[in-house]
């Protein structure tokens, strides 16, 4: 009989996989990992030397999988990326700790893959602390932006370069315009859209 893989669905519907085949980490060369829980996990410590090495592989093949985190279903496609036969392979999933100890089905944009709770836990991770240091990136250029348009409004409007509202207002109208270098001239006519823009709040009653 040919030994089942170590994974399931239960039945149940299969989840989604929050990644897709677009979804890029270019920047993830490392994988962060937690060594006292692995230490500590049941499969180190029931898994055998052989079922350890592959699960740790299949792991770290999965992080330069489509989509990103993920593996296929198919034993003879994992087996090959693992450089051992088929059967073999077979066999130690049968094992209660084999390599795809944990991996689970899931749907990936209409395919059906395996996704594991750990290596998406690291790239969700991952997503995050990417997308922080891009918000601290773009608060820091904003910062810079405003500093060196506050020192050209100066030279044409001393009380209006000391209005914070009004040169962050300027700079996204700069920014809307599509305005790359702000010429003096680029800055005179940001200035005159801030006038009329204040001229059509106060008609209106809005102060």
């Amino acid at each position: 009989m040919t030994p089942q893989l170590a994974y399931s669905d239960d039945g149940q519907d299969l989840p989604d996989y929050p990644f897709t085949a677009a979804d890029r980490l270019d920047s993830h060369w490392f994988v962060p990992w937690e060594r006292r829980r692995w230490l500590n996990s049941d499969m180190r410590l029931k898994g055998t030397p052989e079922c350890r090495a592959l699960y740790f592989d299949l792991i770290n093949i999965a992080y330069d999988q489509s989509p990103i985190g993920t593996l296929p279903t198919d034993n003879a496609v994992l087996a090959k990326l693992l450089f051992v036969p088929e059967s073999h392979f077979a066999q130690l999933c049968g094992m209660a700790y084999g390599p795809l100890h944990k991996w689970r089905r899931c749907r990936c944009e209409g395919e059906v893959r395996l996704m594991h709770d750990f290596v998406l836990h690291t790239l969700l991770d991952a997503v995050s602390r990417r997308e922080d240091n891009r918000a601290r990136m773009e608060a820091a250029n904003r910062q810079k932006r405003l500093q060196r348009l506050r020192s050209t409004v100066a030279g044409l409007h001393t009380d209006l370069a000391r209005n914070d509202a009004a040169m962050r207002w300027i700079d996204d109208y700069l920014t809307a315009e599509g305005c790359e270098y702000r010429s003096t001239t680029w800055v005179e006519r940001a200035i005159g859209a801030w006038s009329t823009h204040i001229f059509d709040l106060n008609n209106r009653g809005i102060k």
